[in-house]
């Protein structure tokens, strides 16, 4: 019984960090889009989001918080990361902060 109590804890810290990382990433990869892509159909803003999301996957590996990705787990950082660079970036267009 405490050792499934456990598991399911780990298995829970995990989801937090991997989200956690990955909402991180797209509100880095959002700025980072918006200091140095000049419109938004600037195709360097795509190279700084694939970057961050390819980023992620060694990190979390080295780390040790992620021992094997699965094929969701890698839809999952990227959507999370896209969603949140996505969000990002777009308020910054539209407010026309400059960083």
């Amino acid at each position: 019984m405490a050792t499934e109590a456990v598991e399911q804890r780990t298995a829970h810290i995990r989801a937090v960090t991997v989200t956690a990382i990955a909402s991180l990433a797209g509100v880095g990869a959002g700025v980072a889009s918006s200091a140095l892509a000049s419109n938004a159909g600037d195709p360097i803003a795509l190279a700084v989001l694939g970057a961050l999301v390819l980023v992620q996957f060694p990190l979390l590996k080295g780390t040790g918080i992620v021992e094997e990705f699965s094929g969701k787990d890698r839809v999952f950082v990227v959507f999370m990361t896209f969603c949140l660079w996505f969000v990002t970036w777009g308020i910054l267009l539209t407010t026309g902060a400059s960083i």
